[in-house]
Order: C-alpha cells, then structure tokens, then sequence
C-alpha cells in the first residue's frame, strides 16, 4: 500500500516551514502592534504599524502554502547548462560611480574604452548585471574591439549600495544612468539597452534628457519592458495585495521588524516572480538557480519599494524621444509581467523598430533565448552606427570563420 503523501519528508519539511513562517509572523505582528500603541507616534506612521499588523499573518500563510507548492512540483530535467560559469562579469574591469545623491553604483566593462560605440546595459527589477549573462559571452566575441561594453547594478541590488527608499524610483533610476553616461561614456555613440526596470530606465532618461536622443544616444533596446505601470497586467492585481502593501509600509516604518520577515515576505514573492521569470517548465535548472539567487539575494526594502514604483511609473511621454533613433523592442509571449501588448503598443508609436516576440519565453528572455536577444542586438548596432564599422568588422570575422 502507497504511504500517506502528508508523512513523506517533502511534506513534513513544508509543513515545518509553514509552521516556522507563521510563528514569525505572529511574533512580528505583535511587536508592530506594540508599537502602534506608542501615543507619541504620528498619524502615518501609526498607521503604517496598523497596516503591518494586519498583513503580516497573510504574509507568513501564503509562504507556508508556496513553500509546499515548491516541494511538490520540483522536477529533475537536464541542465544544458551545467558547470556555466555565470560570475564571468565579475573578473572583468571594474570600477565605481558615484551617483549625484552619493550613491556608489558598481560598474564592469569590456572591450577598449577607444572603441568606436559603447552599449550600456540596465538590469531589471530584483537582478544584476549577471543577468547579461549571455549577452556579455557572445557578443565580446562576436563585437571584438570594435564594441565597448559597459554593465552596472542599479542603486540597491547587486553589489552596488543601498540608497533611502524614498529614492527607489524610476526617475531616480533615468538620473543614475545619466551619471553613469557622463563618466563613463563622456564622448563618443552610445546605444542603450534595458530589460524590464532597466528598459523603464532608458525611458526615464529619455524623458529627462531628450537632447541626448540623435546625437549622443544612437539606438535602444527595451527588452521585457513597458512605458507604463504594471497594474495593467494580469500580475499587477496580485502584486496589489494587502500584505504585499503592509511589508511596504513596514519597510519604511519599522525596517528592523522587515529584516527579522524577511523570509516570510521574500517567500510571498517567490512564486510571484519565479512564474514571471520563464515560460518554459524545462528551463535549465542552472539558469533558474542563477536568476532566483539574484531574486534572493535583493534586500527586502529595495524589493518592496521597487514594487511600488513599477505599479506606478508612466514614462510614456518618452516614446517620442526615442521615435529619433532606431530602437529594439523584445518580449517572450508567456512573459506575465510586461505582457506581450505592452511591447506592442510601443512598437506602434515608435517609428524606426523591430519588434521580436519570442514564443514560449517568459520575462527573463535574455536567459531564456539568449541567441535571438543576441542576434536582435546585433540588427540595432548594425543599424544605429552609421559609419557601418561594426557591421563591417562583423562581416570580416564572419568571412575568417568561412
């Protein structure tokens, strides 16, 4: 006879999480409420304190149940990429740049700082710059000398600094990367490309500095990206939840009580972002430890906080900026975070783009297809120098190859 399925190990150890999780949440709901009591606490922050207490259990409940969901659905596929080295950004040269709020903002680089144009990459929302991974291997290769590669964390993920919540905005974000052109690429064609945050990023900075776009700024990439808030996708309703909200208000109210629910709130948004991240159910497994290490690794107030500001950014007004120069739009159809329409409605007002839909990819695409993003950004460089010294120097080393 088949044992119980509740007494096998699995079952037991989430069961014991879920336990743990919901302790936790209790003890923190009850030291949020002391402190509400505190007749010396301002209205906002009493009721932020109120609005933890109430969200709290939810949020130790709901990792309980994900954790358990994680158990029972783990599955054991072949790794096509096994043994990859994915900290191959770290060994190349590196530097700081330190943001006009006096962020320092961790910087790599490859390729001669004389070549004839620099691509700067924007990670997106919980990642780094590793999540250029592919991108970094095969494009060194293929561009050579005749491309400079430029790759940062943005302010509070990866290994560049925290910053006050009340800068984790996407305007903040279009500023960084102004300074971060100004010292790093002060002269010289620059081709931008972001993935998801990081695409909001280019559009922040478009809207911000316009003049740049046609003369500096020769062509964008917006990868997994959209111009406007996420409550427009079918995943914007969940990330609208209570106790989603009630970590938010925390994190800025009493960051202490937030670090101790770290787990329990990190484990809410696990299957949240872990179901925005692939389409394909048999991804390699590497590659899904890669991305969800990066996930894991962001401190919960940047995640929180950047939550909130990719519900409510609107960087619309800078699709007409970037109407000047050719651009590149990508986006995998399973991708439930910036679905496939809002890739779509910025193709329509942007004249000079291509858009590359990847079937069956979800919204870490890069990771996902890393050979179409690639070959994409290649028809953006190829198209947006116009000395064709790229494209030129492409051909010679695909004759060599012959």
């Amino acid at each position: 006879m088949a044992g119980d399925p509740g007494t096998s190990p699995k079952a037991k150890r989430a069961k014991g999480l879920d336990e743990r999780l919901a302790r936790s949440a209790e003890k923190n709901a009850e030291r949020l409420a002391r402190k509400a009591d505190n007749p010396g606490l301002g209205m906002g922050r009493k009721a932020g304190l109120l609005a933890g207490v109430a969200g709290l259990s939810a949020v130790g409940t709901a990792a309980g149940l994900s954790a358990a969901r994680t158990f029972r659905h783990k599955k054991f596929i072949q790794d096509a990429y096994e043994g990859e080295d994915f900290a191959l950004l770290e060994a190349d040269r590196g530097c700081v740049v330190t943001t006009s709020d006096g962020v320092p903002l961790v910087i790599r680089e490859v390729g001669p700082i004389t070549a004839p144009l620099t691509v700067v990459f924007a990670p997106g929302f919980c990642l780094r710059m590793g999540s250029f991974h592919f991108q970094r291997a095969a494009l060194a290769q293929r561009w050579g000398d005749q491309v400079r590669m430029v790759f940062y964390d943005q302010r509070g993920h990866g290994q560049s600094s925290a910053a006050p919540v009340d800068t984790y905005t996407v305007p903040q974000l279009g500023q960084d990367l102004e300074t971060i052109l100004q010292v790093m690429v002060p002269r010289g064609p620059v081709v931008l490309v972001g993935h998801s945050m990081g695409g909001m990023t280019v559009l922040s900075h478009a809207r911000q500095f316009p003049q740049h776009y046609g003369h500096r700024i020769v062509g964008a990439a917006l990868i997994s990206s959209a111009a406007e808030g996420l409550p427009r996708s079918p995943l914007g309703e969940i990330l609208q939840n209570p106790a989603l909200e009630a970590v938010r208000f925390a994190a800025r109210y009493a960051p202490k009580m937030v670090h101790r629910t770290r787990g329990a709130a990190r484990s809410v948004l696990r299957p949240i972002l872990r179901a925005a991240s692939f389409g394909d159910e048999k991804m390699s497994p590497s590659v899904v430890a890669f991305s969800e290490d990066m996930i894991h690794d962001t401190p919960i107030a940047t995640l929180v906080e950047f939550l909130h500001a990719l519900e409510v950014h609107d960087e619309s007004a800078a699709l007409p900026v970037l109407a000047r120069i050719p651009t590149m739009i990508a986006c995998g159809d399973h991708d439930v975070l910036t679905p496939v329409k809002h890739s779509e409605e910025m193709a329509a007002v942007l004249g000079d783009t291509e858009l590359v839909i990847v079937p069956g990819a979800g919204h870490l695409v890069q990771l996902e297809a890393p050979d179409v993003i690639n070959d994409a950004l290649v028809r953006l460089v190829e198209r947006a120098t116009p000395s064709k010294l790229v494209a030129f120097a492409r051909r010679l080393k695909d004759r060599a190859r012959g």
